[in-house]
């Protein structure tokens, strides 16, 4: 098998880690204003979605049920969030964006994986794909288990 030449295999390491390091340095950010990326994703799709159950929540951010739960708990804490149950469904909790939360979300930087997530879903198909398969070979290359 051929090897890549040396300013391939740098360019193609600079590459990752300049994304490795701008994440990191986003979230510290984002710890030091007091909210995690994962909460501005969360105001950020109440923002645009509405009202939505801790189930959607869920599968919006790939987290399981108490992640979940304690997230909006946190949000909930600090007065970003309300929940109710469902008055169809009295098992079924609905999280509401508060003023405050309606707030934090217009005003905080669109960066991090809160940016990523908004322009994914803005691709073609055939980028976002491309996209899939580069990080399938990255996960592949990190012997990273699928259920990560």
């Amino acid at each position: 098998m051929a090897q890549a030449g040396p300013d391939l295999f740098t360019e193609t390491i600079h590459a990752f880690l300049s994304v490795y390091r701008y994440l990191r340095r986003y979230s510290r950010q984002m710890h030091e204003e007091g909210i995690s990326g994962r909460q501005i994703a969360t105001l950020r799709y109440l923002l645009e979605a509405g009202p939505r159950t801790i189930g959607q929540l869920r599968d919006y951010l790939y987290l399981n049920d108490s992640s979940t739960s304690e997230l909006v708990t946190r949000l909930e804490q600090a007065g970003h969030v309300s929940r109710a149950r469902a008055e169809a469904d009295s098992r079924v909790v609905v999280v509401t964006l508060t003023p405050a939360g309606r707030e934090t979300a217009l005003k905080t930087p669109l960066q991090g994986i809160p940016l990523l997530r908004e322009k994914l879903q803005a691709l073609p198909p055939r980028r976002l794909a491309r996209v899939r398969d580069v990080l399938a070979e990255l996960r592949e290359l990190l012997e990273i288990p699928d259920d990560d």
